[in-house]
C-alpha cells in the first residue's frame, strides 16, 4: 500500500464522519426541539419509551445524541432511570439502520446527491429547505467517503502486515478488544461498523471475525456518554453507566448465543447470501433486537446494578424529596376548594425555595464559594421541576366543570407560579455574575458593595413579605410592600447614576461595572415579580404589573 494510497483511505474515513455528522446535525436542525419534547414527554410506558429511542435515533442518525439527551433529562429530574432504560435500549436499535444504508450500493449517484444538497444548503432561503440541503448532502459526504475508503483498501490484501494484524484478529478476544478501541476512537458504533463493512467486501475481513468487531462496537459506543456524563450529577452519571451495563450484558448474552447455538451466524448469512455488507448490518441489528428482548424482562435488575456502582447519597434522597408534591398528591377525589387550596400551599413551598435560592445566590456573590454555587444550581433545578409538577396538575383540573370564580383562581396561582420561577433564574444569573467576578479576580469597590447591600436587603424583604401575603391573602401589608418595591425601583436608579460617576473618575473597573449594572437590574426585576406575587389572589383589576 503506497502513501497516496494511505492518504486516499485517510481522506475517505475523514469524509464519511464528515458526512455522518452533516447528515445528524441536519436531521436534528430540521426537527428542531419536536424531539426534546417528544423524550420527555412518551417514556412513562417502557415498551412505548423503546419505540421513542428507536425512532428518534433512526432520525437523527445517531444513538449518542439520544443517549446525551436521556442523560441531561435524567440530570435534570425530568426522566427516571426506569423511563431512560427504554429509551437507551431503542437507540442501541435505531443506530444500526445506519449500517442497514450503507450495505446499499448506491455510489453511482453520490455525485448528484452532493450536487442536489449542496444547491439546496447554499442557495435556498428557507431554513428547513437549507437542513433538508445539508442532510442531503451529508448523504452524498457519507457514500463518497465510503467509495474512497473501498477503493483506498483494495491493495491492502497484499501488504503482508496489514494480513498480518488481521490474522491477530481472527482471535475473538482480539477483535472484541479491537472493535471495543476503534469505536471509541470514532465514538460511534455506526461509523464503526461501516468501515469494518469496507473491510469485509473488499475480502480483508471474514464475517466469523466482523461478528466479534460488531459486538466490540456496540461497547465501544458508551464512551461518549460516559464522557458527556462526566460533568452531570450522580443521577445522570448513572444512566451512563446504565448505557454501559446495557452494553456489555448484551456482549454476554450475544457470545454466549454464537458459541452454544452457532447456527444464529448461519441463518443471518442466509438472509443475504454473497453479500457480507449487508451480512454485516443484519447482524448488528438482529444482536440488537435479540439484547432488547432479553434484557426488557431485568431492566429492574439491571438499575439496581446501577444503584450498587453509584449508591444513592443522604442528600440525593433530601433533594428528590423535595422535587416531589406535597399538597397537590391527590386532585381527583376531593373538593375544587380544597384542590385549590392545596395548589396554593404547594406554590407557596415552591417559592419558600426560590427565596431561599435568592438569597443564596446574594450571599455568594458577596462571599464566593463553589459549594455555594452548586447548591443554587441544584436548587434552581428543584424549582424548575415543581414548577412543570404544579402546572402539569392544574392543567388537569382544567378538565373539570370549574366556576368562573375558580378558574380565574387557577389562572392567578398558574402566573404567580412562572413569577416564582423567574426568581429562581435571577438567582442562577446572580451566580454566574459572581463566578465571573471569582475567575476574573476582580472586585467591586466598598461603595459599590454597601449600595448593593441595602437593595440586595431591601430585595429580600420584598420577596419574602409577598410569600407571605401570597399564603395567607392578608393585604395589611401590602402598603408597606409597594413601598419596598418603590425604594428599590429608585435604588436602580440611584445606583446606576452613581456607577457611571465612579467610571468617569476611574474608581471602578470597567468589566466589574458592567456586572455591577447586570444585577442592580436583576435585583429591581425580582421586587416586581414580588409585587405580581402577592397581587396574584387578590380581588382587584390591573393587579399584575
Amino acid at each position: 500500500m503506497s502513501i497516496i494510497d494511505l492518504f486516499a483511505l485517510l481522506g475517505g474515513v475523514g469524509l464519511f464522519l464528515f458526512g455522518m455528522t452533516i447528515m445528524s446535525t441536519g436531521l436534528r436542525n430540521a426537527c428542531g426541539d419536536n424531539l426534546q419534547t417528544i423524550l420527555e414527554h412518551a417514556t412513562k410506558n417502557k415498551f412505548i419509551a423503546i419505540f421513542v429511542g428507536l425512532g428518534m435515533t433512526m432520525l437523527i442518525q445517531s444513538s449518542s445524541a439520544t443517549d446525551v439527551m436521556v442523560i441531561g433529562f435524567v440530570n435534570s429530574g425530568m426522566m427516571s432511570l426506569s423511563q431512560a432504560i427504554g429509551v437507551i435500549m431503542g437507540a442501541n436499535i435505531g443506530t444500526t439502520i445506519t449500517a442497514q444504508i450503507t450495505a446499499f450500493n448506491i455510489s453511482a449517484v453520490t455525485p448528484l446527491l452532493l450536487f442536489v444538497g449542496a444547491a439546496m444548503y447554499l442557495f435556498m432561503k428557507k431554513r428547513i429547505r437549507k437542513h433538508i440541503g445539508s442532510i442531503i448532502m451529508g448523504f452524498g459526504m457519507l457514500f463518497q467517503g465510503i467509495a474512497i475508503m473501498k477503493e483506498a483498501i483494495a491493495p491492502l490484501s497484499e501488504s503482508p502486515a496489514f494480513v498480518d494484524f488481521l490474522t491477530a484478529l481472527s482471535n475473538p478476544a482480539l477483535a472484541l478488544l479491537f472493535g471495543v478501541a476503534f469505536t471509541a476512537l470514532l465514538q460511534s458504533s455506526s461509523s464503526a461498523t461501516v468501515i469494518f463493512q469496507a473491510f469485509a467486501i473488499q475480502g480483508l475481513l471474514s464475517y466469523n471475525m466482523a461478528v466479534y468487531l460488531v459486538i466490540g462496537a456496540a461497547i465501544g459506543s458508551v464512551t461518549p456518554n460516559l464522557l458527556a456524563s462526566l460533568t452531570a450529577n450522580r443521577n445522570g452519571k448513572r444512566s451512563a453507566i446504565l448505557n454501559l451495563l446495557f452494553n456489555l450484558i448484551r456482549a454476554g448474552i450475544i457470545i454466549v448465543l454464537i458459541n452454544v447455538f452457532p447456527a444464529i451466524l448461519t441463518w443471518i448469512q442466509s438472509l443475504s447470501p454473497n453479500d457480507i455488507g449487508r451480512q454485516i448490518a443484519n447482524t448488528h441489528t438482529i444482536f440488537a433486537i435479540i439484547a432488547v428482548v432479553i434484557e426488557i424482562f431485568f431492566t429492574k435488575q439491571i438499575i439496581a446494578l446501577t444503584y450498587r456502582i453509584i449508591p444513592v447519597k443522604p442528600e440525593e434522597t433530601r433533594a428528590e424529596e423535595a422535587r416531589s408534591l406535597v399538597y397537590m398528591t391527590e386532585t381527583t377525589k376531593i373538593p375544587t376548594i380544597v384542590v385549590l387550596h392545596q395548589a396554593q400551599l404547594e406554590i407557596t413551598r415552591m417559592g419558600r425555595m426560590a427565596a431561599a435560592n435568592l438569597q443564596d445566590a446574594i450571599d455568594c456573590f458577596f462571599d464566593y464559594t463553589a459549594e455555594t454555587a452548586a447548591l443554587v444550581r441544584e436548587r434552581e433545578e428543584t424549582v424548575e421541576i415543581l414548577n412543570q409538577a404544579i402546572s402539569d396538575r392544574m392543567v388537569a383540573l382544567r378538565r373539570f366543570d370549574l366556576s368562573k370564580n375558580h378558574m380565574r383562581r387557577m389562572s392567578m396561582m398558574t402566573i404567580a407560579t412562572t413569577d416564582i420561577e423567574r426568581l429562581s433564574d435571577h438567582a442562577t444569573n446572580i451566580i454566574e455574575y459572581s463566578e465571573h467576578l471569582h475567575a476574573q479576580k476582580t472586585v467591586l469597590s466598598d461603595e459599590a458593595l454597601a449600595e448593593l447591600r441595602e437593595m440586595t436587603d431591601k430585595t429580600m424583604e420584598a420577596v419574602n413579605l409577598s410569600l407571605d401575603i401570597f399564603c395567607s391573602e392578608s393585604y395589611i401589608q401590602i402598603d408597606h410592600l409597594e413601598d419596598l418595591e418603590s425604594r428599590v425601583d429608585d435604588l436602580q436608579k440611584i445606583l446606576i447614576d452613581n456607577h457611571v460617576d465612579r467610571l468617569m473618575r476611574s474608581e471602578c473597573d470597567p468589566m466589574s461595572g458592567v456586572i455591577f449594572s447586570d444585577i442592580v437590574t436583576d435585583l429591581e426585576r425580582c421586587s416586581d415579580h414580588a409585587i405580581n406575587i402577592a397581587y396574584a389572589l387578590k380581588e382587584r383589576d390591573n393587579q399584575i404589573i
